[in-house]
């Protein structure tokens, strides 16, 4: 049987917009709680406790629970991923997410906590991405109250590892987002309100090189100098940055030998490459492997390692999306534009699954990862509410 199409008219942005005001208080209370938990990526039992606090809001709300473990191959773990359910009567699924993860460290909350001033809130973590995580959290439940069920899932993803890549909740997401009609990224907007249409790529590099050790006295002509090498080839990688539009390469780490009397017989780049495209990106990783094996000193050999690849959010991706959003603003009488920017986000891995994606769609902030990160409160309400209205617009096909 089809669908049993909602019995309550889809909320207009008219509708959305007042309920959004109406909830700023409660809103604002909760950032001051969830900012006040530490949930630093490497602290699963932090990450756990945000996460216990947002599932509690989740059912409260009426979503289905489940809280899916990130247990990784080295016995490792990171806090658990966080995802709830809203079901519906209609034939769309929509995917949000967000990660509670932060770059601050146990005891950040305590030391920074969380403040209002100017109009602004700032603590560990409120812009980068609690904040993000509140918006989508409230969008629910602005569309939860209004009685409206044309939409066959709405599903919230909160993941604990962001931070540091996703190395243990990226496959998770990447498995709830394919089969979605869209996604939804809820890293905050841009300073000036944009939303993100476009990341870079992002692949880690280690390049080993190997060499043969000798006494720099006696008989330096037996050594084969691997910091050598190591100079040459970072001069020729570093070549590389902007041999493409919008390419990057970065060797930011170097390291050789341990005595000044030896040739060493070893050394290490550690670099990245950021492209704005893949076929970029794999063009630089191709051409840094072609580099390593054609090495300028004889008897020395050198290896490349992709030590993790992550794919860019190109503008194809989210184009759809975002003129569904911008028509929602026009609606909202907000004004919606996009913006590309070299940084990655979990959105990177959801567009590499094919599903339409957009990114940026928390309240607007700034300044993450910085002790002076903030979160502008006039814009909760707009953003709430164009979350609420894009859900429901891509509902509707």
């Amino acid at each position: 049987m089809p669908p049993v199409p909602s019995a309550v008219l889809a909320p207009t942005a008219g509708v959305l917009r007042p309920r959004a005001e109406a909830l700023v208080p409660a809103f604002r209370r909760d950032l001051a709680a969830l900012v006040g938990i530490d949930s630093g990526s490497h602290s699963a039992a932090g990450v756990d406790r945000a996460g216990d606090w947002c599932a509690q809001r989740l059912a409260e709300i009426g979503l289905e629970v489940e809280r899916v473990p990130t247990p990784l191959s080295d016995g490792s773990a990171f806090g658990g991923v966080v995802v709830g359910r809203l079901r519906g009567t209609g034939r769309r699924r929509i995917l949000l997410f967000a990660h509670l993860d932060t770059v601050f460290a146990d005891g950040a909350a305590d030391a920074r906590p969380y403040r209002e001033d100017a109009g602004r809130a700032f603590g560990p973590g409120v812009c980068d991405d609690k904040g993000g995580a509140l918006a989508g959290l409230y969008a629910a439940r602005l569309l939860a109250e209004s009685g409206w069920t044309d939409f066959a899932e709405i599903v919230i993803a909160l993941t604990p590892d962001e931070e540091i890549g996703s190395p243990a909740s990226g496959a998770i997401l990447a498995d709830l987002a394919r089969g979605m009609d869209a996604a939804l990224c809820l890293e905050c907007a841009r300073e000036n309100g944009d939303l993100v249409i476009a990341r870079k790529g992002v692949a880690d590099v280690r390049i080993d090189i190997r060499g043969r050790a000798a006494h720099s006295g006696v008989e330096p002509h037996r050594g084969r100098n691997a910091a050598v090498e190591a100079a040459h080839l970072l001069l020729d990688v570093q070549s590389l940055s902007g041999a493409r539009p919008g390419l990057t390469v970065n060797i930011g780490v170097v390291s050789a030998g341990e005595r000044t009397n030896v040739v060493p017989a070893s050394a290490r780049l550690l670099g990245e490459v950021r492209a704005a495209r893949l076929a970029d990106l794999e063009w630089a990783l191709a051409a840094i492997e072609a580099r390593a094996a054609a090495t300028v000193i004889d008897g020395v050999s050198a290896e490349v390692e992709r030590m993790a690849v992550c794919p860019p959010l190109e503008p194809d991706a989210t184009a759809d999306v975002f003129a569904a959003a911008a028509a929602v603003g026009a609606e909202l009488g907000i004004a919606v534009a996009g913006a590309a920017t070299g940084g990655v986000s979990d959105a990177n891995f959801v567009a590499a699954t094919g599903t339409p994606v957009l990114d940026g769609l928390g309240p607007i902030g700034g300044d993450d990862h910085a002790e002076s990160e903030w979160l502008d409160l006039a814009s909760v309400a707009d953003r709430v509410a164009l979350l609420a209205g894009l859900v429901v617009r891509i509902a509707a096909g």
